[in-house]
């Protein structure tokens, strides 16, 4: 069983910059791709940014490339997503996800883990 934490939420003006973490309950943890999603209020969960096993790989949503970057830390059993140039349409509660696989992209159910999310809401 892999748990993921979220963390780094909060509330932040739009043009302003968040950091994500998300921690890896074991050392299994480069044995999987690592993804962030996104859930605005009344919305589908949607993907945002995805990482694969050696960090060779990444890939975002049209909505976020070049604002936002997606990094691991294997020997920290840590994935991130840092937030720059943040919008108030950014504001949802942000989700990371683990599959085991390679590398994995928008479909959900390539995701075998899913951590409790974390808030983000940006003003304007």
């Amino acid at each position: 069983q892999v748990h993921l934490v979220e963390s780094g939420g909060g509330l932040v003006q739009a043009g302003d910059s968040l950091t994500l973490s998300c921690a890896a309950s074991e050392h299994t943890f480069s044995n999987y791709a690592m993804g962030w999603f996104r859930q605005a209020p009344g919305k589908e969960r949607e993907f945002v940014a995805s990482i694969s096993r050696s960090a060779s790989i990444t890939y975002y949503a049209d909505s976020v490339k070049g604002r936002f970057t997606i990094s691991r830390d294997n020997a920290k059993k840590t994935a991130y997503l840092q937030m720059n140039s943040l919008k108030p349409e950014d504001t949802a509660v942000y989700f990371c996800a683990a599959a085991d696989r390679s590398m994995a992209r928008v479909d959900l159910r390539h995701y075998n883990y899913w951590g409790q999310g974390t808030q983000v809401i940006v003003s304007s």
